[in-house]
């Protein structure tokens, strides 16, 4: 009787066992590859662990947009965060390889407005890419929007750009060009770009895909000499200004980018974007330094 008992019992556990291994597997492969590209698995107390997704890979390593969001899931999942990402700045480092990496979270100051956070992204014991955030609760206060969105049509109005050729990143988005397409021949002189831009598998709007999105726009050296040279991102700064119920209303409906330049030179450039709602709300802005090689 005891031994049937435990043979019922172990029959038990292989089964579980056996569903949970299938419920995880059928769970990986629903996951979007966004979020499979986040994955972070926690090894100690802010260290977590991660591979770098193929299917985000730009020319010469991971896109700068995954590699940032990566950056910020790492904050995202830290059991003291409290409240919202508000501030990013990611600086590049070096070339991210396709090896595993760690990422190690530190916050080095918790105030009771903000929190303040260091984030390194390391490769064989090496820094590759580093972070600084800043995250903060939700207030009601009183709010004002100078700004105003780029006079454009629906994003419905707009054809989608076929990325069939494009770098692996690149396809992962549906953008829809109103102005400024990428690949375009003849030189931009304001290297402006406006188009409508979502996950091309439908996801949700949140914080790390705005992280991702602002980044989402070529070097503005392409346009501006109608030459696709090789050049990378320094240094990403963004500001997120949305609350989370904003970008929950937005749901998976496209969100309006502008990219523009101010000045080149000296093998380096700025590049400033402004993501928008369909709401006609501000969502983000951000800031980076591109080099560029003459």
């Amino acid at each position: 009787m005891t031994s049937s008992r435990y043979m019922l019992t172990i029959m038990q556990i292989t089964d579980w066992k056996i569903s949970m291994t299938t419920a995880t597997i059928l769970a990986e492969a629903a996951a979007h590859p966004f979020d499979h590209a986040l994955a972070l698995q926690p090894v100690g107390e802010g260290v977590y662990e991660g591979v770098p997704s193929p299917r985000y890979w730009n020319m010469a390593g991971p896109f700068g947009g995954i590699t940032a969001a990566t950056l910020l899931k790492g904050v995202l999942d830290h059991p003291a965060l409290r409240g919202r990402p508000l501030a990013q700045t990611v600086n590049f480092c070096a070339a991210i390889t396709p090896d595993p990496f760690v990422l190690k979270v530190v916050l080095e100051r918790d105030g009771k407005s903000t929190q303040h956070w260091s984030v390194r992204l390391e490769q064989a014991g090496q820094m590759a890419a580093n972070a600084t955030l800043v995250t903060g609760p939700e207030r009601e206060t009183w709010a004002h929007q100078p700004a105003q969105p780029p006079d454009v049509g629906e994003a419905s109005s707009v054809p989608v750009f076929d990325t069939a050729a494009a770098t692996a990143w690149f396809a992962q988005y549906e953008m829809r060009f109103e102005h400024g397409a990428f690949g375009q021949d003849q030189p931009s002189h304001t290297g402006l770009t406006r188009a409508w831009l979502r996950d091309r598998q439908p996801r949700t709007l949140d914080y790390l895909a705005l992280a991702s999105m602002a980044d989402a726009f070529a070097p503005r050296v392409f346009l501006m000499r109608g030459v696709r040279a090789p050049a990378a991102t320094v240094s990403l700064s963004t500001y997120f200004l949305a609350a989370p119920d904003e970008l929950a209303a937005q749901g998976v409906r496209p969100i309006l980018g502008e990219a523009q330049p101010r000045a080149a030179r000296h093998g380096f450039h700025d590049q400033s974007v402004e993501l928008w709602s369909d709401a006609k709300s501000l969502l983000a802005v951000s800031h980076q330094l591109v080099w560029f090689k003459d």
